[in-house]
């Protein structure tokens, strides 16, 4: 049933998305010139740069003095910004907006949600994020691989994705209901299994959905005992965790944790998943394990925040800001014990298009500007395996391409203000004052 609403939707769609993506298509060769480009492996900036670009790939990157731009190529000026390659967030749920959670999972159709999800793919291109992973739909099944094969097929505008469909937890643990009539049976917001037969049943059964990667939910509820103290319930065990991953990689995917910390977290590492995402209460052991085994640390540093600023007791707001505490202090370690790091703001909570806070977030808490932008480009492209492809504005690579005003190695809020957006060549938004300089 969800593909023919999915196929439906898809088909009402298209004649507004071909307007939007299929025409026109870009000029043989395309030169983009600006006042600055950052080199985000070095961290140059490289004053008055050149960039060609023929058909969807960067041809030559250089200065203006270095690069004649050939006879009939189209020009664009984009002034006083700085040039920088297209964003990552890998940490996305486009099925989810502002609100209560229990209110769109359980009241709103997988149609509607679907919809928001196109929208909210949009919102998220316009402010410069050309790539993304989902990690979970939360309720509304495999519609993420509708909408990401639409974004493939140019059917509608959004981000590259790499989705998860469903995700995967236990009976009683995070995303199963809470607080509502037992006699009333309802769908959690991930599949639930018990034991490894069916976590690997489950595993096969959402990448033969289309899913791109497999999201476990290996912890639950986070208790606060005391001012140190924070446990984290545990659900799955090594053994379940060796099984997960081994039987991914058997089908050519890998997994990726929901994990605050704790047991859950420490086996994780142990059994080598591919990223962490939260570990907002990540022990020095786990942190050396992931450490040695170039396992990626997702911190989604805005969900908290926004959360935080949500509460209306003093109680919750206490909480929320012992919670900050903690976590900063475990993500001075990673950062001091060199952990790789991936931008992923966990947007959907709060609005869509709004998540290039967590650049300010990351500097915030102890990364350098640089280091936040290559969390959020090279490091993240690394993640989701397209560093040949993505990540940087290097010859061959795919014109991905955002520009900012000023420099954002001196403001990193600069990320939050993206003026020009490119995706394989095809400009999608373009608010820079021309010929400022």
């Amino acid at each position: 049933m969800k593909r023919i609403i999915g196929v439906l939707f898809i088909l009402s769609m298209a004649p507004m998305g071909f307007a939007q993506t299929g025409s026109p298509k870009p000029a043989t060769m395309q030169a983009i010139r600006c006042a600055r480009l950052l080199d985000v492996r070095s961290g140059a900036i490289v004053e008055n740069p050149v960039v060609l670009i023929e058909a969807d790939k960067i041809a030559r990157v250089g200065s203006a003095k270095e690069i004649k731009i050939p006879a009939g190529a189209t020009i664009m000026d984009l002034g006083n910004v700085t040039l920088l390659p297209g964003l990552f967030d890998t940490h996305v749920h486009l099925f989810l907006h502002p609100g209560p959670q229990d209110t769109q999972t359980l009241r709103e159709s997988i149609a509607r949600r679907t919809i928001m999800a196109v929208k909210n793919a949009e919102a998220d291109l316009m402010a410069g994020f050309t790539s993304e992973r989902d990690l979970g739909t939360e309720g509304a099944e495999a519609a993420d691989v509708d909408v990401r094969n639409a974004i493939n097929a140019g059917e509608i505008p959004g981000p590259r994705l790499q989705v998860s469909t469903q995700a995967i937890s236990v009976e009683g643990g995070h995303e199963d209901y809470f607080g509502y009539n037992p006699a009333v049976r309802m769908i959690p917001n991930a599949q639930m299994v018990e034991g490894i037969d069916e976590l690997k049943k489950a595993i096969r059964f959402q990448i033969k959905e289309g899913a791109d990667f497999v999201k476990i939910y290996v912890t639950g509820p986070e208790q606060v005992r005391s001012l140190t103290d924070v446990y984290v319930v545990p659900q799955f065990t090594l053994d379940e965790m060796k099984a997960a991953v081994a039987e991914a990689a058997r089908l050519g995917k890998k997994v990726a944790v929901h994990a605050g910390g704790g047991l859950g977290a420490e086996v994780s590492a142990e059994a080598g998943v591919y990223s962490i995402e939260h570990g907002y209460y990540l022990d020095e052991p786990t942190l050396l394990l992931m450490k040695q085994k170039g396992i990626f640390l997702v911190p989604t540093f805005t969900v908290t925040e926004w959360n935080i600023g949500q509460s209306t007791t003093p109680a919750g707001q206490a909480r929320g800001r012992l919670v900050e505490q903690l976590r900063h202090q475990h993500f001075e370690k990673a950062l001091a014990l060199g952990l790789k790091i991936a931008m992923g703001s966990d947007v959907g909570p709060f609005p869509h298009g709004t998540q290039a806070e967590e650049f300010s977030w990351m500097v915030k808490y102890g990364m350098t500007p640089l280091a936040s932008i290559q969390a959020g480009t090279i490091n993240a492209a690394e993640l989701m395996g397209w560093s040949d492809r993505l990540g940087s504005i290097e010859e061959g690579k795919l014109a991905d391409l955002v520009a900012v005003p000023g420099n954002p190695l001196q403001d990193i809020n600069a990320l939050k203000q993206v003026e020009f957006v490119m995706k394989g060549g095809k400009v999608v938004k373009n608010n820079a004052p021309p010929n400022d300089r």
